[in-house]
């Protein structure tokens, strides 16, 4: 799995993209959020209040009960806001 973050997502996390080889129990977005939070230190403080979120599976926007494989891309984004 391919993980993307944009933003201020990128700036506390530290990296702009990573593989990760998801582990047993990920079926959806929110089980990954729930791991990912559970790494501490930027992902911790992105992942604590999901509602700041956004997220895109293979470029497009997905609901976080969005079922997961292990080739998808997985984006996380502030929400974006018009004007």
């Amino acid at each position: 799995m391919t993980l993307v973050y944009f933003a201020w997502v990128r700036q506390k996390i530290g990296v702009a993209q990573e593989t990760f080889p998801a582990p047993p129990g990920i079926h959806t977005v929110q089980d990954l959020i729930d791991h990912l939070q559970r790494r501490g230190g930027g992902y911790a403080d992105v992942f604590a209040d999901p509602s700041r979120l956004r997220a895109a599976v293979n470029q497009e926007h997905a609901p976080f009960n969005t079922a997961l494989s292990p080739d998808d891309e997985v984006a996380f984004f502030p929400p974006v806001t018009g004007g």
